[in-house]
């Protein structure tokens, strides 16, 4: 297990949104995960109640680790870790017991592996949050918020990306996201409302959030299928090239992870019905993959180091940038963390925890 280093970027969460999550009772599945930490972190201290789900089959517990301490140092006993699956449903019962609110972070990720293992992807992204939603709605919890992705648009040449656009999944992985927003609505409209609970203001809402090429510190960078801003500091920090999947002209809406983590208090703060609704959670900032690469390069003092560029994988979009004005108006969002910023401090981090496994 690799040290659990701090964060390079803090946010005031209770200066953000006060006492809104106070006291609230909270399961995050995939809480050990890249996200899923972050979030999980932001509740507790927001004085939230916290019960992590995750099997660990995309981490190996480093994750937990600044939770465990923030716990230790302020949190008390309002942080539990259950080790199991979205896929065992008495595990998953168990640790929604209680919640007022579920945060669906746990999923298979990575187009390219999605293409590799289908029937994989659509057991764990679709059959897995049958489970969540089933779990939660016999809970009682009062909203589920979906970990939704920006790859539901595929091939849409529109830009911005705007979520009235009709999804065009090119892959498996963007399917089961895709599917997942349609069950998170059905649901919401099925159990809500003058759903089969008939209780007006009963029942469980639901809400998507499309995330949009999320990246950040605890990101892994050691995997095979790792994101291309974890996968370009661990290439440059070794001394070697990066590896781009095209041509470079690409585009992609990069956002630090913080921004996700605000975006879903926003919607499980949010007073009225979201009913499945469909946010964008993005900076709005186009950037080519060239670009990105030459900006790493030049923050690790490597500017020698220009990618090298392999034939694009199956699954992957050209363009992509979000438009914000639904998320807005809906939620009240707006990025908290801009692209350069996040870029920095993750960076920084990178190159913390690089030295830090160098000693």
């Amino acid at each position: 297990m690799q040290q659990a280093l701090p964060d390079a970027l803090n946010t005031d969460w209770p200066a953000r949104h006060g006492d809104a999550l106070r006291g609230r009772r909270a399961l995050v599945t995939g809480g050990a995960g890249f996200i899923g930490s972050h979030l999980a972190g932001a509740l507790l201290e927001l004085g939230a109640w916290v019960v992590v789900l995750d099997d660990l089959s995309g981490s190996d517990g480093t994750n937990l680790e600044p939770l465990r301490r923030l716990a230790d140092r302020r949190a008390r006993d309002r942080l539990r870790v259950v080790e199991d699956s979205i896929l065992n449903r008495d595990a998953l019962a168990d640790a929604a017991d209680g919640a007022e609110l579920v945060f669906h972070q746990a999923a298979l990720g990575s187009v390219p592996r999605s293409v590799e293992r289908p029937r994989d992807y659509h057991e764990v992204n679709v059959t897995g949050t049958l489970n969540v939603l089933e779990a939660a709605r016999a809970a009682g919890a009062r909203r589920v918020v979906f970990a939704a992705s920006s790859s539901a648009y595929g091939g849409a040449e529109t830009l911005p990306k705007v979520e009235t656009l009709a999804p065009q999944p090119l892959s498996p992985y963007a399917a089961t996201k895709v599917a997942g927003e349609a069950m998170m609505r059905a649901w919401a409209h099925s159990y809500r409302d003058g759903g089969v609970d008939k209780q007006p203001g009963g029942g469980t809402d639901t809400a998507c959030l499309r995330y949009f090429n999320i990246f950040g510190s605890r990101q892994n960078a050691n995997s095979a299928y790792a994101a291309v801003i974890a996968a370009f500091a661990k290439a440059l920090l070794a001394g070697e090239a990066p590896v781009i999947y095209g041509d470079g002209s690409q585009s992609r809406d990069f956002t630090h992870v913080h921004n996700a983590v605000h975006a879903n208090l926003l919607a499980a703060a949010h007073d009225g019905p979201l009913r499945g609704g469909v946010f964008n959670v993005a900076c709005g900032q186009r950037v080519t993959v060239t670009e990105l690469a030459e900006r790493m390069a030049a923050a690790l003092g490597r500017p020698e180091l220009t990618p090298r560029c392999l034939p694009a994988r199956a699954g992957d979009v050209m363009h992509s940038v979000a438009g914000l004005g639904h998320s807005r108006a809906g939620l009240g969002y707006e990025p908290i963390v801009g692209f350069a910023e996040g870029l920095a401090a993750t960076v920084g981090w990178y190159a913390q925890q690089h030295a830090a496994a160098a000693v």
